[in-house]
Order: structure tokens, then C-alpha cells, then sequence
């Protein structure tokens, strides 16, 4: 029999998020659905009984995915089923990956798999939002050991207002968008986009997503005690020796706090003397092979933890970083632009011993990236990538395709510069940063790099963006003893420290953020003031990408392509493309310009590139004469298509065509269309007199561009002596009631 047990979480504008556990997936060691409106995730969790041995570290996989029959459609490409994951489903995963690891108990080390899926949608709302929900409600009602619950939720800030978990309309025009972990006691993750809001606000960002989350927290606390499942499984996967732990804190803890301390600013080189005073160590105990095997894991783990205090006391007791630098000073800044002269853009940014190369290319509409994901389908036009080759840490080891972190960092660092783009800017714009060495905050160095190269390649961005990375140090795993709050971390600092928090920003206020959080009760005072710390990081970076380039460059660089946009008439995008596309190939054919037309707002929006002027003029008149409006007054270079007794009809505009009478032609009179020698398929200049309102005829005349003469033959007295009257044999017949005689 089926028993099937749903408990509800309310979000502050009334709706209603269910989750239901004992229906699907009850071989799995915990599985509930989450549902929200229309939209159903399904969170499945299992782990392994036992440890691998010699594991000493959480093997955890978190996978995301969503279904595209969840939502009635199709997937594109030849096999039309889903493939391998979207960078979104990656980022989806990541969030929940963050703040879960951190909870589980550090001697835990069974594989463990958390499979989050869409299984329903409807688009209105997020599924995203939901995943961190879905994944902790499935370990509640599991038996795995997991010191959570914990919750998640999306904030925006819109007109002024917070609003938690949004649908996909209300994102529209928003200020701030984060996704925030928490438990019911701390903030863990924290990860977004901000429209240059202040510390302030963003903090206020936290408490609001704070207090909704408590709530999911609370309902999950209700779903364990029904399911019978507040006690979790025993496990054993450390072995440990107390004598030995003893020992190894004996005889290493000094030489390691000696080195911690000793200002040492090669990254080699110290992990060099860190690792000698284990191989020391271990060379004084003198152990056959066999004893080395059993105690060498035990070992490690004992001196890893040395050396995390000793780095960490040297911090809070002295005020000394690895490196020598004091918690608020910043590594040496180095930067250079137009390093590569292929690229379009190029750029170095160097920060103590992290380096990013960062490229920039222009592109047409044809570059733009084409979204297709279940719920999402549409263009990007600025893209940036972030490469972490494993030559950046002086690693031997093959770069094989990219991996989750790299594409977590790429997304981090585009999310901090995209707002920065003008949204009506023409082209297609990516951004590549190739991390050339690495130690701590290289997808800082990325926003760096990146505004240095869009800058170099002349895209008029509306600020510059620069990122700094942020740690901490809290006594005894908690701020509320000592704690240091350290800028700029090194990559060790990351590791061992407590918190790495990147906040990235113009001078007028923050852009985008991500915050990793691994101690339990981490206080608003404290992210406050690493907010304030960070903004004086931010703004002194800042300080020196404007040495090295002090305002964009006035023009793009010679190689660039150029593009040329114009709107014409919503009626007249047909005209320029011709039937079946004939006229737009042709153009393109002929000036060798890649000419694309699309509606927006109304209009017609023309986008013509080239690599040269010259193409892009070509293409141009082309296209300004099809759309062009007929003006009275102008001259025209006009192709004769038909004669008539009375005239020749002839087109002086693509599309236009008007008769050019017999009385008009020369300054003098013609009984006959064969007297004045024009034919069919000449060319002859004309002149617009008039456009006749009511019926849209024109009235032509190339007789008005000769000199007139004296006396012209076989005319009666000059015009000004008697009215003129209206030929009889006058194409136009609505010259009103008085040219009937």
C-alpha cells in the first residue's frame, strides 16, 4: 500500500510549495517531490553503504535535469532526446552541490548522489529556485548522516520591493537577483547579480531570503519526524589513533606555525617546506612499508589539520598571512592592454601569482548564441568563457574539455559584466579569459581582464567592473570568538579558510556576487564588514585598470569588423528582402557585406558588416535606395520601362515608377514620343515636381534640368504671359473639373 506523506511550505505572497515523499522513487535511500504551481521537481538521493578506503574527503555528485516532455516539448538536434547537460542544468547542480557539501560530517566519505529532476512545468515559475529545496527535503526523509536541513530560495529586488522566488515574469526589469542557501541557524551559498546596488541593500537581501528559508527548514524538521527518520545511520569510515594524532601534533605543529608566518610569497616554494616537515616526520619514525600503509591516510589527515591551524593562528594571533600581507592589503597589480595584435581586443591582468590573458571579439547578428533549454529559447549576445588550463598551477596533467568549475567561474564573471554592455550595442561581443597562473581568485582576475580587453577593443561599456575575492578566518569555526576577514585570499586561504566571498563592482555599487560559506553561525556583522572591506579592494583595483587604460578607446581596432545599423519601415522589410530572400543575397552577394533584417518594436532593424567601409557603403546605398521615400525636388537617375503616345513611364526609384510627359522632356514641343529618341531600357535623369496627394502619382520632368532657353521653338509666347492649360492627353486625370475645355 501506498503511503504517501505531503507537507506545505507558504511563500510570502500565498503560494503554496508541496512536498510529497512515499509515491516514486522508494528504492532510492530518500526521494520527494516538490511541486510549486504547475511546475514538479523530483529529488532523488542515495548513497553508498561504505566508504572506498583511503577516501578522505565528501564524494559527492549533485545532477540536475530538466525534461523537455515536462513541458510539452521536443528536443532540438538529430537524436531528439536529452543529451548532456546545459550549462544551466551545470549552474543549477553547482548551487546545490555548494551548500550541501559543507553539511555533511567531515568523517563521512560514502559516495553519495543527489539527482534532482523537472518532471512538470508550465513556465511561470522557476524551477531553479526549487532544487536546493527538493535536494535537502530528500535527505531528510533518507538516513544519511547531514547536518542540515537547509533551504533555498531566489530573491529580486523589483520597484523597490523584495519578492521571493519570482516567476519568470516578474524578472523582468529586476535590481538584484541572488539565490541564497541557508539552514535554519546560517547562511551557507549565496550567488547572483545585482544592477549596482549598494552593500546595504544587499545585505537586506540576505535577512528577507533568510527568513523564508527558515520557514522550509522548519516544514522539513516536521517531514522527518513523520517519516520516521530523525535518527541516521552509523558509519565508520575514519579509522583514527589517537597516540598518533598526539605525536604528529608534537613534533610538526612548531615548524609549520614557523613557516606559516614567515612571509614567504612563493606558492611553490612554501608547499615545498609544508610538505618537508612531513616527509620529515615521517622519515623520524622509522616504520617498515607495510606500517607506512596503514598510518600514511591517518597521517596526512593529522597534518593537514596542522597546518590549518597553524596558517590560521598566525592570522588571528599576529595578524600575518601566508604570503606577509596585512588582512586588508592587496597582492601587487599588474596590467597590460593590446598585448595580442590579431585579437580585437586584448588584455593582461596580474594580481600577485594569478594571471589571466583575456581576448575580445566582435561579432555579427550570425555569432549570436542560440538558447535551448526546456524553458529558456533564445539569443545571447555577449558570451564570456573562462579556460583553467592545468599549466596555471604548474600541474603535468592533460586539459581534456571543460569542467564544472570552469564553467561556474565563466558564468560568474559574464553575470559581472553583461549589465555593463548598452543594450542597444550591435554586436555580438565574447569575452575569453585563459588563467595563464593561478593562486586564489582567478574569476576575479577574469572581470579584470575582461573590462581591460572590452576596453582595449573599444565596446563602449558604461563602467569599468573590477572583482575581488574575500576570506575569513573565525576562532574555534564560529564568528562569534576571534575572527580576521582577509582580502584578496590566496588559494590556500580558500582551502583552509572559512568562507571565500567574490564581489565584483563598478565604483557606484556591486554587480554581481558568489559566497561559499563552511562554518556554522556566520553573523550579518560579519558579511557586513567583509562587504565594506571589499568595496576599498574593489575600488583600489579599479584605480589601477584606469592607469593602464584611462577611458575606452575612441574607435575599434583596424582588424574589427565594423557593423552599420538603420530601421526602415515595418512595410518595407519585405522590399529589402525580395521574394523567397532573392534581393538580400544579391546585395550581400555583390558588396560582399553580410546584410540581416529582423522586426523589433515596430520596425525594420537593418544590421550591415563587413571587415571594410567600402563593402558596408556598397550594401548601404543598395539598401537606402530600396527603402528609400521618393522627395520632392530631387533628381533621380531614372530607366525608361514603356513609351506611350503621350510620355514614357519610367522607374526612377527601385519599385517607383512615374510618367515622364511628352511636354516635359525638352524645352521644346514634340508632336511625336519617336521625334525625342528615347527608347525603351534608356537611362535618363529626371526630377520629382510633384506627388500628387490624392492618388500617389508623380509628376516627373527632365526638361526641368536643362537650361531653358530664350525663345523656345514652336512654342507659343512665353509661360508668363498666358495661364497654362492642362494637356488633354495628360496620364493624370485628377486635375480636378477644369481641364475638360
Amino acid at each position: 500500500m501506498l503511503n504517501v506523506i505531503t507537507k506545505s511550505v507558504k511563500l510570502p505572497d500565498g503560494r503554496e510549495i508541496t512536498i510529497e515523499t512515499g509515491k516514486l522513487a522508494k528504492q532510492a535511500d530518500g526521494a520527494v517531490v516538490v511541486r510549486l504551481g504547475k511546475t514538479m521537481l523530483l529529488a532523488t538521493v542515495c548513497t553508498a553503504s561504505d566508504a572506498v578506503p583511503g577516501t578522505d574527503f565528501m564524494p559527492l555528485t549533485v545532477e540536475y535535469k530538466e525534461k523537455y516532455g515536462a513541458y510539452g516539448r521536443f528536443p532540438g538536434g538529430f537524436t531528439k532526446r536529452e543529451g548532456k547537460a546545459s550549462d544551466y542544468e551545470i549552474l543549477t547542480a553547482r548551487l546545490v552541490d555548494r551548500a550541501l557539501r559543507p553539511l555533511f560530517p567531515d568523517d563521512y566519505h560514502a559516495e553519495t548522489f543527489v539527482n534532482v529532476l523537472m518532471i512538470s512545468a508550465d513556465g511561470v515559475d522557476q524551477p531553479d529556485s526549487l532544487a536546493g529545496l527538493a535536494a535537502s527535503a530528500a535527505l531528510a526523509v533518507s538516513d544519511i548522516p547531514f547536518n542540515g536541513p537547509i533551504s533555498e530560495v531566489r530573491v529580486i529586488l523589483k520597484d523597490g520591493k523584495f519578492i521571493i522566488n519570482p516567476t519568470f515574469d516578474q524578472m523582468k526589469g529586476n535590481d538584484l537577483d541572488i539565490m541564497v542557501a541557508a539552514t535554519y541557524e546560517n547562511i551557507m551559498m549565496v550567488e547572483g547579480e545585482m544592477n549596482e546596488v549598494s552593500e546595504a541593500t544587499m545585505l537586506e537581501a540576505l535577512k528577507v531570503a533568510h527568513e523564508a528559508i527558515k520557514t522550509a527548514c522548519l516544514v522539513q524538521k516536521e517531514l522527518m519526524e513523520a517519516v520516521g527518520k530523525t535518527v541516521k545511520r552509523e558509519y565508520n569510515h575514519e579509522d583514527n589513533d589517537e597516540d598518533l594524532k598526539k605525536d604528529v601534533w608534537a613534533k610538526c605543529y612548531d615548524k609549520a606555525y614557523a613557516f606559516a608566518s614567515s612571509a614567504n610569497t612563493d606558492k611553490h616554494d612554501r608547499e615545498a617546506k609544508f610538505r618537508s616537515v612531513k616527509e620529515e616526520y615521517i622519515a623520524s619514525l622509522n616504520l617498515s612499508d607495510d606500517e607506512l600503509e596503514a598510518k600514511a591516510g591517518m597521517i596526512d589527515r593529522y597534518y593537514h589539520a596542522v597546518e590549518k591551524e597553524a596558517m590560521r593562528r598566525s592570522i588571528l594571533d599576529e595578524g600575518k598571512r601566508l604570503d606577509g600581507r596585512k588582512t586588508t592589503e592587496i597582492r601587487p597589480i599588474w596590467c597590460e592592454v593590446d598585448y595580442l595584435p590579431g585579437a580585437h581586443g586584448s588584455a593582461i591582468f596580474t594580481r600577485g601569482e594569478t594571471q589571466s590573458l583575456t581576448t575580445c571579439t566582435l561579432g555579427t547578428k550570425q555569432d549570436e548564441k542560440l538558447v535551448d533549454d526546456v524553458l529558456n529559447q533564445g539569443k545571447e549576445r555577449f558570451l564570456l568563457h573562462y579556460n583553467f588550463p592545468p599549466f596555471s598551477t604548474g600541474e603535468a596533467k592533460a586539459q581534456r574539455g571543460v569542467g564544472r568549475r570552469e564553467i561556474g567561474h565563466g558564468h560568474l564573471a559574464w553575470r559581472a559584466l553583461k549589465g555593463m554592455i548598452p543594450e542597444d550595442y550591435p554586436y555580438c561581443v565574447r569575452v575569453v579569459s585563459d588563467i595563464m597562473e593561478s593562486n586564489g581568485s582567478s574569476s576575479m582576475a577574469t572581470v579584470c581582464a575582461g573590462t581591460l580587453s572590452l576596453m582595449d577593443a573599444g565596446v563602449k561599456i558604461k563602467k569599468p567592473v573590477a572583482g575581488i575575492a574575500m576570506g575569513l578566518i573565525a576562532d574555534g569555526g564560529n564568528c562569534y570568538g576571534k575572527y580576521a576577514i582577509l582580502s584578496d585570499i590566496l588559494g590556500d586561504e580558500d582551502h583552509l579558510g572559512d568562507m571565500d566571498f567574490k564581489v565584483t563592482g563598478t565604483k557606484d555599487g556591486i554587480t554581481a556576487t558568489q559566497m561559499d560559506i563552511k562554518v556554522d553561525g556566520l553573523s550579518y556583522e560579519v558579511i557586513e564588514k567583509a562587504l565594506a572591506q571589499a568595496k576599498e579592494g574593489r575600488l583600489h583595483i579599479l584605480g589601477k585598470i584606469l592607469e593602464t587604460i584611462p577611458e575606452v578607446r575612441p574607435d575599434l581596432k583596424e582588424h574589427a569588423p565594423r557593423i552599420v545599423t538603420m530601421d526602415i519601415p515595418k512595410e518595407l522589410i519585405g522590399a529589402v528582402i525580395g521574394p523567397g530572400g532573392k534581393i538580400i543575397q544579391d546585395i550581400q552577394e555583390k558588396s560582399g557585406a553580410v546584410v540581416s533584417i529582423d522586426e523589433v518594436d515596430g520596425k525594420g532593424h537593418i544590421e550591415v558588416s563587413a571587415s571594410n567601409k567600402t563593402a558596408i557603403d556598397a550594401a548601404l546605398s543598395r539598401i537606402k535606395a530600396i527603402v528609400a521615400v521618393p522627395e520632392v525636388g530631387e533628381t533621380y537617375d531614372a530607366k525608361v520601362k514603356s513609351i506611350m503616345p503621350y510620355g514614357a513611364f519610367v522607374e526612377f526609384m527601385p519599385g517607383k515608377e512615374g510618367l515622364l510627359h511628352i511636354s516635359e522632356i525638352e524645352w521644346k514641343r514634340f508632336e511625336t514620343m519617336e521625334q525625342t529618341g528615347i527608347k525603351e531600357g534608356d537611362t535618363i535623369s529626371v526630377k520629382l515636381l510633384d506627388i500628387d496627394q490624392k492618388s500617389g502619382k508623380f509628376k516627373l520632368s527632365h526638361k526641368a534640368l536643362l537650361p531653358r532657353p530664350e525663345r523656345v521653338e514652336g512654342e507659343r509666347p512665353e509661360r508668363g504671359d498666358r495661364p497654362e492649360r492642362p494637356h488633354h492627353h495628360h496620364h493624370n486625370n485628377n486635375n480636378g473639373g477644369g481641364d475638360q475645355g
